[in-house]
C-alpha cells in the first residue's frame, strides 16, 4: 500500500535522509524508531506531503506521488493533536473531509451536509467516542482528544495513516488504548499503518515489523519478535555517530 524507496531529504548542507527505503502493506503496523535526528518524522512528512523530498519515490496503492504533493489516500496524525478545541468533536471529524467538499460546504461548520455527520459519527464510534460527539474537543482528555484525531483521518477515508509520536504527550495507560486503536485500524480495516514511536516495548506488542533509522538510513527492519533489547541499545547509543 505504501512504498518508499531510495527517498533523500536535505535541509542545506545536512542530509537528513539518505536513501531510506520503506514498505507497509494493506493491513499492517509498522514502528520507526531511532534518536532523535534521525529522519523518522521527515520520512513521513515527505510521504504526507509536508516536506519535499530532494530524490527517491514514493508510491500509494499504486500512485506515485508528484513534486512532493499530498496523496488524498493519505492521513496523518501528530504528536500535536490539532484539534480546535471549541468546536464540537464531531465537527472536528468532519473536518478530514475537506478536501472532498465544495467550497459553499466548506467554508463553515454549517454547511457540513447530513450524510458527512453520518460518516463522521461512524468514525467516532470506531474509536469510541460517540457519546462525546456534541462535547468542545478541549473538554476531553489527551488520549481522547488523539482517539478524535484519529477519527478525524478515517473521516479522510485514508488507506493509509502516518502517526508521528501519537502517544508521547499520553500516560501509559492511554498510550495503550491509542496503540490498541491503530492495531485494530489495520487487522479490521485492513489500513496500512507506520508509526514514529519512541517506546520500544509498544512497538513490540503492536506491530508487525519494526524499523530503526539511523543517519537517514534504514539500521535494520525486522518483524517485531526478533528485534532484541541488543539492537534497540545499538540504534540509541551514544557513540553510534563515531561509528557510521
Amino acid at each position: 500500500m505504501l512504498q518508499i524507496d531510495g527517498l533523500t531529504k536535505r535541509y542545506g548542507a545536512t542530509s537528513v535522509l539518505d536513501g531510506f527505503a520503506m514498505s507497509v502493506a494493506a493491513g499492517e503496523v509498522v514502528s520507526l524508531l531511532g534518536a532523535n535526528g534521525s529522519g523518522k518524522s521527515t520520512s513521513l512528512r515527505c510521504v504526507v506531503g509536508l516536506s519535499r523530498p530532494d530524490g527517491g519515490t514514493i508510491t500509494v496503492d499504486g500512485v506515485p506521488a508528484v513534486d512532493g504533493r499530498p496523496i488524498p489516500d493519505v492521513a496523518m496524525v501528530f504528536q500535536r493533536i490539532h484539534l480546535v478545541p471549541r468546536r464540537s468533536v464531531i465537527d472536528n471529524v468532519c473536518a478530514g473531509a475537506l478536501g472532498r467538499l465544495d467550497l459553499a460546504r466548506s467554508w463553515s461548520t454549517l454547511g457540513f451536509p447530513a450524510e458527512l455527520r453520518e460518516e463522521a459519527m461512524a468514525c467516532l464510534h470506531r474509536v469510541g467516542l460517540a457519546d462525546r460527539a456534541t462535547e468542545k474537543a478541549g473538554r476531553l482528555s489527551g488520549g481522547q482528544q488523539q482517539r478524535v484525531a484519529v477519527a478525524r483521518a478515517l473521516c479522510q477515508r485514508a488507506k493509509v495513516l502516518l502517526a508521528d509520536e501519537p502517544v508521547s504527550a499520553l500516560d501509559p495507560a492511554a498510550a495503550e488504548q491509542v496503540m490498541r486503536l491503530l492495531r485494530s485500524l489495520a487487522d479490521e480495516d485492513g489500513i496500512a499503518v507506520a508509526a514514529v514511536l519512541h517506546q520500544p516495548d509498544l512497538a513490540r506488542r503492536h506491530s508487525d515489523r519494526m524499523i530503526g533509522l539511523m543517519h537517514g538510513r534504514s539500521a535494520f527492519d525486522l518483524p517485531a519478535g526478533a528485534v532484541d533489547d541488543a539492537t534497540i541499545e545499538a540504534l540509541y547509543r551514544p557513540d553510534a555517530e563515531a561509528e557510521r
